[in-house]
């Protein structure tokens, strides 16, 4: 089985070592997302915005590997505040609301960037070609 691996360039992937995805045959993980692009935090204090800007980024890490938000089987959310739990689904029912993989919920105590209300992971299936 072949393992292919994309990195972003991200300062995280780099001081932590770690691959913003993994496939491994016909899964793709996407390691857990924060809401930055290109270093730079969105959606300061909307967690709405958040979470539409972190799948954001999680499903770009699919594209290299053909891959959209329909191959998506598993996503992860963990919030800050429970308070969020309604914007935090209607943006992943926004995106995912056609083909709804199975999902995660979690309430956690914070993140390394305080200023960061939701981060996110997803599992997708690769077709076999």
């Amino acid at each position: 089985m072949t393992i292919e691996r994309v990195r972003t360039g991200s300062s995280w992937e780099e001081a932590i070592g770690f691959a913003r995805a993994v496939a491994a045959g016909d899964r793709v993980l996407v390691a857990g997302t924060m809401p930055l692009v290109n270093g730079v935090l969105q959606g300061e204090g909307d967690p709405y915005e958040q979470t539409k800007a972190a799948f954001g980024v999680a499903l770009a890490a699919l594209t290299p590997f053909g891959l959209d938000s329909a191959d998506v089987l598993r996503t992860r959310m963990y919030l800050t505040h429970a308070r969020d739990v309604d914007a935090v689904g209607r943006a992943h029912h926004e995106l995912f609301g056609a083909a709804p993989p199975a999902a995660t919920l979690v309430v956690v105590s914070g993140f390394l960037d305080s200023r960061v209300l939701v981060e996110v992971e997803l599992e997708a299936f690769k077709q076999p070609s």
